[in-house]
């Protein structure tokens, strides 16, 4: 039987996949609205490409869409952070450890 803490570890491991497979479309960069009045195209998406920075125009409608796309890609990145700081854990929690004259450090693990 598992020791309590590696199920634990587990049971969180399962959600963050569920969370994961709920996730929509991708995009990285930014989304700037202009306020009606102003000069210059009103919606505006920039991202790096090559370390450059690349702006298109775009209508209302993509804009929403990207900003969208956005939040789910900040979403994914810190599922997976988390995804894998707990696969260093249960791989901890689940084999012996080696024989070392000192102990890991959490740090070295990057658990904390």
């Amino acid at each position: 039987m598992r020791p309590p803490r590696l199920a634990q570890l587990e049971a969180r491991y399962a959600e963050l996949r569920q969370q994961l497979a709920g996730i929509g479309y991708l995009s990285n960069g930014s989304v700037y609205r202009r306020p009606a009045g102003q000069s210059g195209t009103r919606f505006t998406w920039s991202t790096k490409v090559k370390a450059k920075t690349v702006s298109l125009a775009l209508s209302e409608e993509q804009a929403d869409w990207l900003e969208q796309a956005i939040v789910e890609h900040h979403r994914v990145k810190k599922l997976l952070a988390e995804m894998r700081r707990l696969s260093r854990q249960i791989m901890r929690a689940r084999f012996p450890d080696t024989k070392r004259r000192r102990p890991l450090n959490k740090k070295v693990l990057r658990l904390i």
